[in-house]
């Protein structure tokens, strides 16, 4: 009998797919705590969740390592603590604008869509495309990740956007805008009044006027988003 060489064996994945989900999702079920998950819950997460520390599942994903088809699988669960890991896991290049159209409105809470905006939406090379798409949507998750990317221009110095109309249609949308979309509305508002001394007062205004996060609990030494607080200590701040 010859010598058997690798190139003589059956090319097989070392683990099945579902089963490496499978796997996945026990671990971190084992991971869960009660407390964590009854916390969760009370913030508008999803029954399908464990209470998984976001530390323990960046450890995770460390051990896992880039692996965008299982990446996607997990995220198709609808399990929380699954589409958290699947953020960490993707890989950006292997997605196109459409794919991440459909990661976005398939968020199933506010945590996964803030780690889908930071670490996969905000990198993408078709994000801006995104943005103006989404800045008209009704969908919540979609226009909250649109108000995220305007946000984040604002911060970085605003070229090109109108902030007059922004602020008019904030004024006019905050108050009666879903609360995952409030959020990323009210950081649009407070970035601008940080960035532009002119606009200000009116941004000042406007979040005194609609007092959303006036009551915020906060620890010490926190700020709170409530914009007038939020934005006088940021600009004292900056000296």
């Amino acid at each position: 009998m010859g010598t058997i060489t690798l190139v003589d064996l059956p090319s097989l994945p070392l683990i099945l797919p579902d089963m490496t989900v499978n796997e996945i999702l026990t671990q971190l079920k084992s991971l869960g705590d009660e407390a964590r998950r009854a916390h969760n819950t009370k913030t508008g997460a999803p029954a399908n969740q464990f209470g998984v520390k976001m530390g323990d599942i960046r450890t995770l994903a460390k051990k896992v390592k880039t692996n965008h088809e299982l990446a996607l699988k997990l995220w198709d669960t609808g399990n929380v603590e699954a589409q958290l890991l699947a953020t960490l896991i993707m890989e950006l290049k292997s997605l196109s604008g459409k794919d991440v159209d459909r990661l976005t409105r398939s968020t199933t809470c506010a945590q996964v869509a803030e780690w889908l905006n930071s670490y996969i939406v905000a990198q993408h090379p078709e994000k801006e495309a995104l943005r103006l798409k989404w800045m008209k949507d009704k969908d919540r998750w979609a226009a909250r990740a649109g108000w995220h990317l305007t946000a984040s221009r604002v911060t970085k110095g605003a070229e090109g956007l109108d902030l007059v109309a922004l602020l008019d249609r904030i004024e006019k949308e905050l108050p009666k805008a879903m609360p995952e979309v409030q959020w990323t509305m009210n950081n649009t508002l407070g970035a601008i009044g940080i960035l532009d001394p002119k606009l200000r007062k009116r941004a000042v205004a406007i979040g005194e006027k609609i007092g959303l996060y006036k009551d915020w609990p906060a620890s010490k030494g926190c700020i709170i988003p409530y914009v007038p607080v939020w934005v006088e200590a940021i600009v004292k701040r900056q000296g």
